[in-house]
């Protein structure tokens, strides 16, 4: 059993002032069915807004801002979600928590468990987990099934457990409280650009929670008063998972599943749970869908290393694909786009740009090292 989503009185009170000191997610309570704060012992939310002019140049895109989700316990946003989900399986007296996930979910909910003293089961697809996330995962003492099939099929087995043995489910669409963490991103970002609402948004989309969540929290904001307007989004999916992209470009609200093949393990999702809130969330701000190539996801990776200093996964990065495959109509002056870096590529480093820098193996002497430079 979970939570249930608490019902608003909305209003300009619910939102905190700039001289209450709460961090992270806890600072929205008021916009929370349930206050973590001195339960939850680890920080989540908060994250930074950056705006790098290395890769602002780099792109043409001077109104550029990542929202850096690698900044949190296991560097992604799926550490919002799980902190809500651990507050209420505490609370409701649970001793074991079950996710299935395509590798940062599995990562989030080990760590969280482990550090709120309660079992965690996690269920993975052995056909597409990342080898190094699974060590990650059993770090924390997590039990993991690697199940034989697609990720859908994890998910659905999960499902099946936590109602069979009881388990409290954390599982992303099957929880609503997932979605009620993951909301607290729009409400960041719209205090950090100064109480306002960024033009364009960029995000990720696997199986369509954390953009239906963002757009979610935009619209409270709009309930309380203290916006007038949406901001553009832009769902980004790997070409090699795209069923929304296509549905999208074919002008229906429901999509066709497919097989999917990408090495971008967090949106390898071929059969979107939350796929009909994403499209109609897009709809509602006028927003459009795009597809990423492997190839584009593997260039991001490198330009946000190397022009931005920020390291992420392949997921992570589709927002910022999107964003370069779109850069042409985006310089304009004073056009505010916010890209989210969803999760981080210290985790699994199988991805990292291989080609830049150099190394230079040289006798130990500075006389040596002026004759690197010299050459250079």
């Amino acid at each position: 059993m979970t939570a249930e989503p608490q019902a608003y009185a909305y209003g300009p009170d619910l939102i905190p002032t700039a001289s209450q000191s709460d961090e992270g997610i806890w600072r929205w309570r008021r916009l929370l069915p349930l206050d973590g704060a001195g339960v939850y012992p680890l920080q989540i939310g908060g994250t930074p807004l950056v705006a790098s002019p290395g890769l602002r140049k780099h792109l043409g895109v001077p109104g550029l801002l990542l929202k850096d989700e690698t900044r949190t316990p296991t560097g992604s946003n799926k550490d919002r979600a799980t902190a809500l989900c651990l507050v209420d399986a505490a609370r409701r007296g649970a001793t074991s928590i079950a996710c299935a996930s395509s590798g940062n979910v599995a990562c989030s909910l080990a760590l969280g468990a482990a550090a709120m003293g309660l079992r965690a089961f996690i269920f993975v697809s052995a056909h597409s987990v990342s080898p190094a996330k699974v060590a990650f995962v059993r770090s924390f003492g997590a039990t993991v099934f690697l199940v034989d099939g697609p990720y859908e099929r994890a998910y659905r087995l999960c499902d099946e457990a936590c109602a069979r043995f009881g388990w409290y489910n954390r599982n992303t669409a099957s929880n609503p409280l997932a979605l009620q963490a993951k909301k607290t991103v729009a409400f960041e970002v719209w205090e950090q650009l100064g109480r306002r609402m960024p033009d364009v948004v960029y995000l990720p989309v696997g199986d369509g929670v954390t953009l239906a969540a963002f757009v979610h929290g935009c619209e409270e904001l709009i309930r309380c008063g203290v916006a007038d307007r949406l901001p553009r989004v832009v769902g980004v999916q790997a070409s090699g998972a795209a069923p929304l992209v296509e549905a999208f470009a074919a002008g229906r609200s429901a999509w066709t599943a497919v097989q999917t093949r990408t090495f971008a393990d967090g949106i390898d999702v071929g059969d979107p749970y939350f796929g009909r809130r994403a499209l109609d969330a897009v709809a509602r701000t006028g927003g459009s869908w795009l597809a990423v190539t492997d190839d584009d996801l593997r260039a991001a990776i490198a330009t946000l290393a190397r022009t931005g200093g920020v390291l992420a996964e392949p997921a992570g990065v589709a927002a910022l694909a999107g964003v370069t495959a779109d850069r042409a109509t985006l310089g304009a002056d004073g056009l505010t786009v916010v890209a989210l870096v969803s999760g981080t590529g210290l985790k699994d480093q199988r991805w990292l740009p291989s080609d830049g820098g150099r190394e230079v193996r040289i006798a130990p002497s500075l006389d040596a090292v002026a004759g690197v430079l010299s050459a250079s």
